[in-house]
């Protein structure tokens, strides 16, 4: 099943930011939308409530619900039990990550990110004038890794909180037991809160396993606060609904204590109704994405072999591919803007995902193979020329 699928001229007649940002003879490859059409299930959901002008105030039942369905899906994918009483809403996953921050940490205070991250880590860290720490990730040669030893020796005593990227943009790995416990294992040592974005943890490949790093054990759970969406899977972002999940009534004590009531809003209806139908009823349209991300994914990986030089480690996760330019020596100031220039196409820069990320692009093939294909042959047209 491939009816999701969109034409250029379809995408181009949108009003989103990732096909108008650039002048119409570019082709976008860099914010994280998808470009494909959204599930049935998420389209009769919001049909009926413009169908019955029933865009007032939602039902009080509203956040429960949406706590009811995310407890349920994390039950089924992960086995993962939550508390319902646990849970609130939240507008967006960066919503939760800053909210966290203010709540669970004090200015000054040290907050870790493996580095190279999803540029709101960073910025939701310095901007609420905490201490950023960076503990890069580690290419073996195979893929990146989290370096254990290393954030072991990153935390001082003024180190708060770990900032958790899982699966990690922009390398698209999926963290295995032992990374998640090893990081936990830090955390626990050192009494730190652990912050987990887990927002693309339905976006796996064959054999890759999502773990919710609050699974790991009660202990664990107690310091975590976990966030997430449908927004990434479904590809629904600009209908703004998040959950965060608080792993003990004591850190959703504290997290409400710090953050007045009604600070954070709601969720809009059409967001609420929009995930529930998607955890409830989107599955055989989310199998088949992911089939066909799944051959985009190893399409890019074909052709980025084939670069002599250009450095790619197939995703685990998500439809973001992370490319490493730095020994193609282009002639430009960065690989973003040799491809924006050369090629006409827009990547994202990894300039913007910290200090490990200069020289690097980040490539979102979640478009048809067609698009992709025009994307690719841009790309090698410009290297050979």
């Amino acid at each position: 099943m491939t009816d999701f699928l969109l034409t250029a001229d379809q995408l181009r007649a949108r009003e989103g930011v990732k096909w108008r940002r650039h002048p119409a003879d570019v082709l976008p490859a860099f914010v994280a939308d998808m470009d494909f059409a959204v599930s049935p299930a998420i389209r009769e959901s919001l049909e009926r409530l413009v169908e019955r002008d029933d865009t007032g105030y939602g039902p009080m039942e509203d956040e429960q619900r949406l706590g009811d369905a995310f407890t349920s899906r994390m039950r089924d994918r992960y086995g993962w039990e939550v508390d319902p009483e646990l849970v609130m809403s939240t507008i967006d996953v960066v919503q939760g990550i800053v909210a966290a921050i203010v709540a669970l940490t004090e200015p000054g205070d040290g907050i870790v990110v493996q580095t190279p991250v999803y540029p709101p880590f960073l910025t939701a860290v310095t901007g609420a004038n905490r201490r950023l720490i960076e503990n890069p990730l580690v290419d073996d040669g195979a893929r990146f890794v989290v370096n254990a030893e290393g954030l072991r020796a990153a935390v001082d005593s003024g180190t708060k909180m770990i900032l958790l990227c899982n699966p990690h943009n922009p390398s698209g790995r999926v963290f295995t037991r032992t990374e998640l416990e090893a990081s936990a294992a830090v955390a626990m040592e050192r009494d730190l809160v652990i912050v987990s974005d887990e927002i693309h943890s339905e976006l796996l490949y064959p054999g890759m396993r999502h773990i919710p790093i609050a699974s790991l054990g009660p202990d664990v759970a107690a310091r975590t606060v976990t966030l997430t969406s449908a927004t990434k899977a479904f590809n629904i972002a600009g209908l703004r609904c998040a959950v965060a999940a608080l792993g003990s009534p004591q850190l959703r004590d504290r997290f409400r204590r710090a953050i007045p009531d009604h600070l954070l809003g709601r969720p809009n209806r059409f967001g609420v109704e929009a995930t529930i139908a998607a955890w409830a009823h989107g599955d055989e349209w989310l199998e088949s994405v992911l089939g066909y991300l799944d051959r985009n994914r190893r399409r890019v990986a074909e052709v980025a072999g084939g670069i002599d030089g250009l450095v790619h480690h197939p995703p685990e996760g998500t439809y973001l591919a992370w490319l490493d330019c730095t020994r193609l020596e282009l002639p430009a100031a960065s690989p973003f803007q040799f491809f924006l220039e050369r090629a006409k196409v827009a990547l994202a820069d990894g300039t913007d995902f910290g200090p490990p990320g200069r020289g690097c692009v980040r490539l979102n093939f979640a478009t048809s193979a067609e698009i992709l294909e025009q994307i690719l042959d841009r790309m090698l047209g410009a290297l050979r020329s």
